[in-house]
């Protein structure tokens, strides 16, 4: 099975997410003293943020993935309302969202400091939705659903997912169409879930509703097959952590999938991942089995990340390009998208750490890169690299480059110790980028005068600075090209 070829058929099928729409926030800080008034420790604020979490982050997933997402569920008649409305429509999803006045919207705000989460405060009212809000969310999923490649239930036990009469509804009208309906699991009750394609739960959730499992392979099937057959469902996905993936089928073997991630720093969405990267598979055609393995390899990138981010396409495109090399190793989450970007820099920037940036094309990787790359991360804790895009490429340097695609480029340059992140951009210059990550200092080589370095008067006006390094003599990429070239 050639995973490269079947992530690049991603994207071809609409998805429809139902369930409960949550807004993340983080409140980013700095930990230095105690209280004086209680044990407790004192945080200063540093900056704030607000993301997508619940099956707005599945959501998130599936438009990172570029496939087109319709998301249906409930919000509160609030600020915190108005805010997933705008998320929704910068991430390219199209919203569904029922305003409740009788509840808030559901809002998880953690509180981190030095890569760490120290305290989780919930806003939320559990409850299942009156008769006139169920009767606006299913007109949508009557109209939307027909055009759909596979459905998701999101259920975090919220209130939307909870009535078991809802949820049958959906997946009868599901079936009648020949539409696949995957669910994450909530709670030991699943009979509400009756008769899905495919049940994604962790193994503790598993292990609720089947019963403690022993390390034999032989009792988890069994007990899996026990579940496939009550509740008569077609696949069952368990993520088992560091054990990876077991896929059972009623009609054949189970399939163990190995993890993918060694260093696991957050599994915060990363079910959300798993079940998103498997509806855009069997969306856009391709089985089970093909869609369960690059969900495998979704969440292994996901876990190296803080925070709820979901997964983006460059990301898996360049982890698998690149498997034999770097599919075990802590690169993985070195991809970044911008947004992902800029929340792993705010963690970074909280524990003190300066964040150092530089860019380019990186085309056939040499010593003179290297060299510069390893000056830059000198001069900080964090090295961050800006890579153009193929379209910026050819733009810049013509039809016959890069050499390399982009997501080679990426890989090759995340496996690389002193490389702590690569953001791909497609623009001539990467001066948005520099914008909104705001590096403490902008590296570019010597060859460059100041005055002609993009984003020297942003970085200047918030107080950082631009260093030019030495640079190797005798080394460019074109020059190379032109030497093979003969």
């Amino acid at each position: 099975m050639d995973l490269v070829e079947a992530e690049r058929k991603i994207g071809s099928g609409k998805v429809l997410v139902i369930g409960d729409v949550m807004l993340d926030r983080y409140v980013w800080g700095d930990v230095r003293r105690i209280s004086p008034e209680a044990p407790v420790q004192v945080v200063r604020v540093l900056d704030r943020s607000e993301v997508l979490g619940g099956a707005g982050n599945v959501a998130a997933n599936l438009a990172g993935l570029g496939c087109p997402v319709f998301l249906v569920g409930i919000k509160g008649a609030d600020r915190a309302g108005e805010l997933l409305g705008e998320l929704l429509e910068k991430s390219g999803i199209k919203s569904g969202l029922v305003a409740d006045s009788l509840r808030p919207t559901i809002t998880k705000t953690r509180i981190m400091a030095r890569g760490q989460q120290l305290l989780r405060l919930d806003e939320e009212e559990i409850a299942i939705p009156d008769n006139e809000v169920i009767d606006l969310l299913w007109g949508m999923i009557e109209k939307i659903m027909p055009g759909c490649g596979a459905v998701v239930l999101s259920d975090y036990g919220k209130g939307l997912l909870i009535s078991e009469s809802f949820v049958q509804k959906v997946i009868g009208h599901a079936r009648q169409h020949g539409i696949p309906v995957l669910v994450d699991p909530k709670g030991t009750d699943w009979e509400r879930y009756r008769g899905v394609s495919c049940i994604t739960p962790n193994v503790s959730e598993f292990e609720a509703v089947a019963g403690n499992c022993s390390d034999k392979a032989d009792e988890f099937e069994k007990k899996a097959r026990e579940v496939l057959d009550k509740f008569d469902s077609e696949w069952l996905l368990v993520t088992r952590g560091s054990r990876g993936m077991s896929l059972f089928n009623a009609q054949s073997a189970p399939l163990a999938i190995q993890a993918r991630a060694r260093e696991v720093f957050d599994v915060s969405g990363a079910g959300d991942t798993v079940i998103a990267t498997l509806a855009a598979g069997v969306s856009s055609g391709l089985s089970v089995i093909d869609s369960a393995f690059l969900a495998n390899v979704a969440a292994g990138i996901v876990v190296g990340k803080l925070g709820t981010q979901p997964i983006g396409r460059s990301e898996l495109e360049s982890v698998l390009r690149l498997s034999s090399a770097t599919a075990n190793g802590p690169s993985l989450s070195k991809i970044c998208s911008l947004d992902a970007a800029g929340v792993q820099i705010k963690s970074w920037r909280a524990g003190g750490d300066k964040i150092i940036f530089t860019n380019g094309c990186f085309d056939l990787l040499h010593p003179g890169h290297i060299q510069l790359l390893q000056q830059a991360k000198d001069l900080g804790e964090r090295l961050v690299i800006g890579l153009n895009a193929d379209i910026s490429v050819r733009r810049l340097k013509g039809e016959a480059r890069p050499i390399l695609a982009e997501r080679d480029r990426a890989a090759l340059l995340a496996s690389l110790a002193c490389v702590d992140m690569v953001v791909i951009f497609g623009e001539d210059t990467p001066l948005h980028l520099i914008e909104s990550l705001r590096p403490d200092i902008l590296v570019k080589g010597a060859d460059y005068r100041l005055e002609d370095v993009v984003g020297r008067n942003v970085v200047e006006q918030y107080g950082g600075k631009v260093v030019l390094v030495p640079i190797a003599e005798g080394f460019s990429t074109t020059g190379i090209v032109n030497k093979i070239l003969g």
